[in-house]
């Protein structure tokens, strides 16, 4: 898969997922196996005036090549400023742009899943962003609209491709879906079909190679973007480039892998964070989802799950039984799910598709999403 510059192989995307994918799980999931990976979202006008969390959260790992940052924007000129800043300040090798995040402190602002209803200002940010973005390719990620009543990810297919965008990720899913119910694939390859001349990559309960597999070949697109999958699975992209290489092997690791896996990603969270007790507060919540299918005692599983450094996280792994083989039927959801009963808009967004009226304070300069 070819995303401007870059040949991708294989042709999967890690999603960029607020609170996870910082650079110690990017660098585990990489260590698995090949595609880009992407960090959390950040907002351009966060960027733009160096928020110090912000300037923290894109900081990337020695070993992180290509490097891949996703922007949250909603006024044009602060979108163009950023990317600008990526390219002038070596920030990244690639700039992903968030259309699809379906959360009420950014859709509310007329970004995220959003913007794309209002076609002529999606526009503008993307020719902001392509303007500015000099020999970095400029991707977007976004869903299939708001609701079923107001779909708009042909019509924004259409305009990224129009505007040099070099590839687009469909979300299989609107706003208000949020991440319950299936994903509709189908959606993805009519957006493949609507826009032949870039790369269309397909989102959406990818749980497992097979899936991705699967999506593909009922869908035709170029390749996968994975989010939830990997919560817990950061051997998913080995998988993933065993399925795209044609290779039927599959990572089934026991207990015992397991507890490695997780004591390198602790040991990594605590080198990237400020305080030790931070880190492990914050790696906690990938416990569950590295346990999921396992038979852990209550007992242990709670001082695991409640540890407070370093030392008592390992001390709990290390009582866990090694030789526990891999709980068969686990390549099931995790993560969110549910849908949402509305999505919050601005006042009066649904009345002019095609306005560039940019809502007042919709530019947040907290980052995250």
């Amino acid at each position: 898969m070819r995303i401007g510059p870059m040949q991708v192989w294989p042709p999967v995307v890690l999603a960029p997922m607020a609170g996870i994918t910082n650079a110690p799980f990017r660098v585990l999931c990489r260590e698995q196996g090949g595609g880009l990976f992407v960090c959390e979202m950040i907002t351009s006008r966060a960027l733009v005036e160096r928020h110090p969390k912000t300037m923290k959260m894109i900081r990337f790992a020695e070993s992180e090549r290509p490097r891949s940052l996703q922007l949250y924007g909603v006024d044009p000129p602060t979108v163009g400023r950023a990317v600008k800043m990526v390219v002038e300040e070596d920030l990244a090798d690639h700039v992903d742009l968030n259309f699809g995040c379906p959360v009420p402190k950014v859709t509310r602002r007329g970004g995220g899943a959003a913007l794309p209803y209002k076609r002529n200002l999606l526009r503008r940010i993307l020719r902001e962003a392509v303007a500015n973005a000099g020999p970095l390719p400029v991707t977007m990620k976004m869903r299939m609209g708001i609701d079923d009543d107001h779909l708009t990810y042909l019509d924004a297919g259409r305009i990224a491709a129009e505007e040099g965008v070099a590839a687009i990720a469909l979300h299989a899913r609107t706003a208000r879906q949020h991440y319950g119910g299936e994903a509709r694939w189908d959606a993805i390859a009519r957006l493949k079909e609507a826009v032949p001349e870039i790369p269309v990559l397909g989102n959406g309960d990818i749980w497992s190679a097979d899936d991705a597999l699967r999506m593909a070949a009922r869908t035709g697109c170029d390749g996968v973007v994975v989010g939830r999958g990997c919560l817990g699975r950061p051997w998913l992209f080995r998988d993933l480039e065993n399925a795209f290489n044609g290779s039927a092997e599959r990572a089934r690791p026991s207990l015992g892998e397991v507890a490695k896996v997780m004591a390198r990603h602790a040991e990594m969270m605590v080198a990237a964070f400020d305080t030790e007790r931070y880190a492990i507060a914050d790696f906690r919540k990938h416990i569950g989802w590295y346990f999921k299918g396992f038979t852990i005692g209550a007992e242990l599983r709670r001082r695991v799950t409640t540890a407070n450094s370093l030392g008592e996280l390992l001390e709990g792994l290390a009582e866990l039984d090694p030789a526990q083989p891999w709980p068969p039927n686990t390549d099931t959801p995790r993560g969110k799910s549910g849908e949402r009963g509305k999505v919050h808009l601005p006042e009066g967004w649904l009345d002019d598709p095609w306005d560039t009226v940019v809502p007042e304070d919709a530019e947040s300069d907290v980052s995250g999403g």
